[in-house]
């Protein structure tokens, strides 16, 4: 067999049904490997930047890797942004990048680029082919580094010849079984038994506890152990935005998101605790808000497996290197629950204080009854795609996440044109399930030529666009912040419904209540891809919201 046919076997031995990609000329050999080939499915998007998107949904909705396919030079650097998002929020990818020939490699050759080089910042470790010998080995340890400790994105180049190269050693797949030995890469450290101890004596000694979970709680065993600890010792748990879906949104325990756009309750309570166990949290500026006012009286205990981030934003009081997993097991019998009746009123109170009736509206939508419906009617079973802006945070706030996995969003890089093809993503490994992309009308433009792909694959997507016809954060911080100084934050947009249509999609318009509620379940029940337009009042704000360089105490909540 040659390098390509090489390959698709190893890719085959790691259980990868599904490949997302374009090609190109420097991948020829690899397509035409594929020609044959009906163990994996390849999606054919419409953009590379998409292909890298999609199999990022795929591997978050799943917890499996996602496998992306590009070609050299402009292939390789429109992908670039999706690796970037995925290495933000340790999403594991491994992406498969076509190369020119190796005596063409630093001669500027045609479609060549150094995207080895140019992604170093942004992946979790990157390969260069250059002898057909090492393959086997390379892809071996591209999936044990992207899927083990923290997990993240992992490049292969490939150049052409190598991939026309006859491979004639052993069998490809022989001892693919056995974890690759990496020198300096140990990938699961052991938490030592006094951290667990402490951890433990803290919490049971706490007046005033909470758990803050993060991106890190999605692996494993994890939410279950979470919601069982935090029901066992009625522990009150807030949430980042990348640890939404954790701990169930509509339990009631649960205080909601932290950060800038967290809510009163999360927000007051993890400034007003004694005791913070943070589980998968990196502390993000948009979690910390000013980082010396950040939760000012706590003892700050964080768990991450990745030694890099400890301590890195936010000073703790006890580092834990390892697994929340591990640490949830370890404490679970250790803890004591103690009477903390008054900090249960204060979070109640939190929870329960009045909201403010809003003016009425002229009759139209609200961003926020969408979202109530499409949680009514989809049951929160959904699997949630947001692009990123004031929908996202929407979206956060008031759809009730019952699963981990099941919201998709893109947190560390904001990258808008996310959400369709990550949707893609989802659909392709949950054929069955609700799959819906919350999106609006300008991120959705980054990405719409992918509606072509999800009709071509017949998948169960539904796009619901919150239509302002603003950049809707950007133009809230120039009225915020900057004297309602409105600069380039107004767009235009066609007619979603006549474009969906003209892709081969349904296409359906809501501008009041009544006929939002009317048009999701008609959604839902129409099968293959459905754009939503909803017409929401324009100049809606997203509150609460936390000013630039202030600290989570000082919300503006209306």
């Amino acid at each position: 067999m040659n390098g390509a046919e090489l390959l698709i076997e190893l890719l085959i031995g790691k259980k990868v049904e599904t490949l997302f990609g374009y090609p190109g000329g420097a991948v020829l050999p690899l397509y035409d490997a594929l020609y044959d080939n009906d163990r994996i499915q390849h999606v054919l998007v419409r953009h590379e930047q998409a292909a890298v998107h999609a199999a990022d949904g795929y591997a978050r909705a799943t917890g499996r890797p996602g496998v992306a396919l590009v070609t050299s030079g402009p292939g390789a650097t429109n992908a670039v942004t999706g690796i970037a998002t995925a290495f933000m929020d340790s999403v594991p990818l491994i992406v498969l990048t076509g190369q020119v020939a190796t005596d063409l490699i630093g001669l500027d050759s045609f479609q060549e680029v150094d995207i080895y080089g140019m992604t170093m910042p942004v992946t979790k470790h990157n390969y260069i082919v250059r002898d057909i010998a090492d393959l086997p080995r390379i892809v071996h340890e591209a999936f044990h580094v992207a899927t083990t400790g923290r997990p993240g994105p992992v490049l292969i180049d490939l150049p052409k010849n190598v991939m026309n190269a006859a491979y004639t050693g052993e069998n490809g797949a022989a001892a693919q079984s056995v974890p690759p030995s990496i020198r300096g890469y140990q990938p699961d450290p052991s938490i030592d038994p006094a951290d667990i101890m402490l951890t433990a004596e803290r919490l049971s000694r706490a007046e005033r506890p909470l758990i803050l979970a993060g991106g890190g709680c999605m692996q494993g065993d994890t939410p279950a152990l979470l919601r069982e600890f935090a029901e066992r010792h009625n522990l009150p748990v807030a949430s980042t935005l990348m640890g939404l879906g954790a701990f169930p949104s509509g339990h009631p325990r649960h205080l909601g998101m932290v950060g800038m756009h967290g809510t009163v309750a999360a927000n007051r309570a993890l400034q007003g605790a004694d005791v913070v166990l943070c589980l998968g949290v990196r502390f993000s500026d948009r979690v910390t808000g000013k980082r010396k006012a950040f939760s000012p009286g706590s003892y700050k205990i964080q768990v991450d497996l990745d030694t890099s981030e400890l301590n890195k934003n936010i000073p703790v009081d006890l580092a834990v290197n390892g697994s929340c997993e591990e640490l949830l097991r370890g404490i679970r019998e250790q803890v004591h629950t103690a009477e903390r009746s008054a900090w249960d009123q204060q979070i109640m109170t939190w929870l329960h204080r009045p909201v403010k009736s809003s003016r009425e509206q002229e009759a139209k939508l609200t961003p926020q009854e969408v979202i109530r419906c499409l949680q009514k009617a989809t049951a929160g079973d959904a699997i949630i795609a947001t692009d990123v802006g004031q929908h996202q945070i929407w979206t956060a706030t008031h759809y009730e996440f019952s699963e981990a996995r099941s919201f998709l969003t893109s947190g560390g890089l904001g990258t808008m044109g996310y959400g369709l093809p990550a949707a893609i993503g989802a659909a392709v490994a949950f054929p069955e399930r609700d799959v819906v992309c919350i999106t609006g009308d300008g991120s959705f433009q980054m990405n719409m030529q992918e509606i072509m792909t999800a009709v071509d694959h017949g998948l169960n997507v539904k796009v619901a666009i919150l239509k302002n016809g603003y950049l809707g954060m950007v133009r809230q911080w120039q009225q915020l912040f900057l004297g309602r100084r409105y600069s380039s934050v107004r767009i235009s947009s066609p007619d979603f419904v006549a474009l969906a249509k003209s892709f081969g999609a349904h296409g359906f318009r809501a501008r009041t209540l009544a006929e939002a509620e009317q048009i999701i379940q008609l959604a839902l029940h129409t099968e293959g891809l459905v754009v939503m337009e909803f017409d929401i009042t324009e100049e809606s704000n997203v509150y609460p919201i936390v000013p630039p360089g202030s600290s989570n105490q000082d919300m503006i909540v209306e």
